[in-house]
């Protein structure tokens, strides 16, 4: 895997949109080394904590060459398009979501992180593109990122690598997780493997294991 850190960002609680809704989704890029703990980055804030942050969305990552085809799909986003655009706070570049399987652990810098679930968008998301119609794009061509959880804290930035520590659940590869979140339909072979995966989404592992019960 030859992938690194294009850039790294965080934001603050401040108001977001017309009706100037309270929102960490604006990150702004961070020179130098950053600290990662258990919820997140250092300087990194998240207003609605029922639906946002925790354990299993502490960092949130993006692929950068998803950027220039969102912008050839939505040429009125174009100028909006760059790092944190979408309110991550890894900008990737040589890893999407086709490389990875559910609880993959990455190294990056003194941190080690694993794969946790995939974004599904808010209306914030909307408010921060001003277009209604982004997050069902974003549903629609499965291009989500993926939250880590922390395992191990310790320090990133912007260009370092992003190595491949361990690969637990080979048998089910991220973007099948990204379809079973949006659309359904999972075997119950994959249920069993998302409902034993501990680096998965605490509510994925529920979900998984209430289906599987019937």
């Amino acid at each position: 895997m030859n992938a690194r850190v294009v850039s790294v960002q965080v934001g603050r609680i401040a108001p977001l949109g017309p009706d100037r809704v309270a929102s960490g989704i604006v990150k702004h890029p961070v020179a130098g080394p950053v600290a990662v703990a258990r919820l997140g980055l250092e300087g990194d804030e998240q207003a609605d904590l029922s639906v946002h942050g925790g354990p299993d969305k502490a960092v949130y990552a993006y692929p950068a060459s998803h950027y220039p085809r969102w912008a050839g799909e939505q040429p009125h986003l174009a100028d909006r398009l760059e790092p944190g655009a979408f309110g991550e706070n890894l900008t990737i570049e040589g890893l999407v979501e086709d490389h990875l399987c559910v609880g993959d652990i990455h190294a990056i810098g003194s941190a080690r992180l694993q794969v946790c679930q995939p974004r599904q968008p808010c209306y914030k998301f909307a408010l921060r593109l001003n277009d209604a119609r982004a997050p069902k794009a974003m549903v629609r061509s499965s291009r989500s990122g993926w939250y880590y959880r922390v395992l191990s804290e310790g320090g990133l930035q912007a260009g370092d690598a992003i190595e491949l520590v361990e690969r637990p659940h080979p048998e089910l590869a991220f973007p099948r997780l990204v379809e079973i979140v949006n659309v359904g339909g999972a075997t119950s072979e994959e249920l069993a493997v998302i409902g034993a995966a501990e680096g998965v989404a605490g509510w994925l592992r529920t979900q998984a294991r209430a289906a599987l019960r019937g």
